[in-house]
């Protein structure tokens, strides 16, 4: 059947058609599209799984990149709290040596008035609690076996009353930050 010069087909002959291409083949209004065929299936069935190869790729540098970015922040973190560490130890070590020349001065206050030793007693004793709020606290070394790690031996005397490598004098004490040893004790050890 013809209709406006264009061949109609009816009934199972529209689908067998159609399966064929003809209907592409044969009606201007469908001009430009292609038949479906197994090839052409296939091709889009390949460039799917292109894409999504493609987009697992992206997914996982973007997984890469965002584990990458947490490392490094945590590494500046670390950075940054070891470079205040570092700053903060070399002033308690000077605030350290500022203590030692108290102390030092403190054995000599016999012959300074009243008013002026309790001054500097309480100047000592609030120097020393604040170090001890952040943690920093002098060991004992006395009557210890000498420990390289905690002790700085400069000298040895001889000692029949203890055992060879003990202290027996602290020329200046040790202090420990935490857990870690800030400052070695300098101390004499028996021979």
């Amino acid at each position: 059947m013809k209709r406006d010069g264009v061949e109609l087909m009816t009934g199972g002959d529209v689908s067998a058609a159609s399966n064929r291409g003809v209907m592409a083949d044969s009606n201007p209004d469908l001009e430009g599209i292609a038949p479906t065929s197994g090839r052409a299936v296939g091709a889009e069935k390949t460039e799917i799984e292109r894409l999504r190869a493609e987009l697992r790729r992206e997914h996982e540098l973007y997984l890469r990149t965002l584990a990458d970015l947490d490392n490094y922040r945590r590494r500046v973190e670390r950075e940054r709290a070891s470079a205040a560490h570092a700053g903060k130890r070399e002033l308690v070590l000077q605030l350290l040596e500022v203590l030692d020349d108290f102390n030092r001065a403190l054995e000599h206050l016999a012959d300074v008035p009243e008013r002026v030793s309790g001054g500097f007693v309480a100047i000592h004793r609030r120097l020393n609690g604040i170090l001890q709020m952040q943690g920093i606290v002098p060991f004992e070394s006395l009557g210890n076996r000498f420990d390289p790690a905690r002790h700085e031996a400069i000298g040895v005397m001889e000692s029949s009353d203890v055992e060879p490598g003990t202290v027996v004098a602290e020329v200046r004490p040790g202090y420990c930050w935490h857990d870690e040893v800030l400052r070695p004790a300098r101390v004499r050890v028996s021979r």
